[in-house]
């Protein structure tokens, strides 16, 4: 059935008077804010079939209206005005955004604390490569007799190392034969085919470079697949607590344990700029009564992120959205140009 304006517009109401109270909101107070135009008499039959078509729920001790998850969905899918940002938050972002460019897993961090404290929810960072992981370029740096430092770019342009103790004496003028043949057979491909261009190589080395071959090529392959994996880390778990929805400490302990321990079972869509799930539309049992906001940016070097925020069903989608995406945009232009978004003139 085909909501009529009136419903959609008393709809409307309910969830962004819910919203911003998290009180269930009543007949009287939805006439106010349609400034008397409709009767309340109207606005309870118009409540009454809302709540029979599933867009609304009426709590048992109270004659007030809260949504459903189908009345958000709607919500966000037809009602919900595009927020922009305002020229203080365009500035706040950028300033949160002026992290130096370290290694990936600190740059996320920093990242996902300002997020949280931004919009006051609990905040996800991911990173991810679109394709697996290869070796760009190896060196060996010798020490001694005994031992070297491997170095290793990837392709994503992180450079690893790592000291490797040998287990027979090399000379040392055979090192740059040895990054030879790393560099020309054993760059831009799979961890799958490093391993079999090393036993293919065991007739071709001498035994004492194929130990320290093999020793190298074991720790790249180590490291490569470290590297492809998804990193998430979570931040502001504790803003829950600020939360009417969340006053139960059971409750609010089992969100937080997950956020804690179950990081890798958080929403991570593969595709689209940004992703509303609501309630039930979450497939963790433990975010079945929240609501989860995604957006995606850009890192380079085919590498994607997501950045995501957990909050109540009651969750101010527009502002979430808003700032979620000015982020994702901020965080695009840090991994590849290094630098900020321009200012917006925006209207306050």
């Amino acid at each position: 059935m085909e909501l009529t304006e009136r419903k959609r517009q008393i709809l409307k109401v309910v969830v962004e008077d819910y919203i911003r109270s998290a009180e269930p909101v009543s007949s009287k107070a939805i006439a106010a804010r349609m400034g008397g135009s409709v009767s309340s008499a109207t606005i309870r039959n118009e409540l009454a079939d809302l709540v029979d078509l599933g867009y609304l729920e009426q709590p048992h001790t109270s004659a007030g209206r809260v949504p459903s998850p189908k009345g958000y969905r709607l919500y966000v899918n037809e009602l919900m005005e595009q927020q922009k940002l305002t020229i203080a938050e365009t500035e706040k972002i950028n300033q949160s955004l002026h992290i130096k460019m370290e290694e990936l897993d600190r740059v996320i961090s920093q990242a996902g604390k300002a997020i949280s404290s931004f919009v006051n929810y609990p905040a996800y960072v991911a990173a991810a490569g679109k394709k697996r992981m290869t070796a760009r370029r190896f060196d060996l740096l010798p020490v001694d007799e005994r031992s070297c430092i491997v170095v290793m770019m990837m392709s994503d342009s992180r450079v690893k190392s790592q000291l490797l103790r040998l287990q027979l004496k090399v000379d040392l003028e055979q090192l740059p034969t040895l990054v030879g043949v790393l560099n020309s057979h054993f760059t831009g491909i799979s961890t799958e085919e490093m391993n079999q261009r090393l036993m293919d190589a065991a007739e071709q080395v001498p035994p004492q470079l194929f130990l320290l071959l093999s020793q190298t090529v074991g720790y790249a392959v180590d490291a490569l697949e470290e590297a492809s994996h998804r990193e998430i880390i979570t931040a502001g778990a504790n803003q829950l607590l600020k939360l009417p929805e969340f006053r139960d400490a059971d409750k609010a302990h089992e969100l937080m344990s997950f956020l804690a321990d179950s990081k890798e079972n958080l929403p991570m869509p593969e595709e689209g700029p940004m992703k509303i799930l609501i309630g039930p539309e979450n497939v963790s049992d433990a975010l079945k009564d929240t609501s989860v906001v995604v957006a995606s940016y850009d890192i380079g070097d085919d590498m994607r992120g997501l950045i995501g925020v957990v909050g109540p069903t009651r969750m101010d989608y527009a502002t979430v959205a808003a700032r979620l995406s000015g982020f994702a945009e901020g965080l695009t232009r840090l991994f590849g140009k290094q630098e900020l978004p321009p200012k917006e003139d925006t209207k306050e």
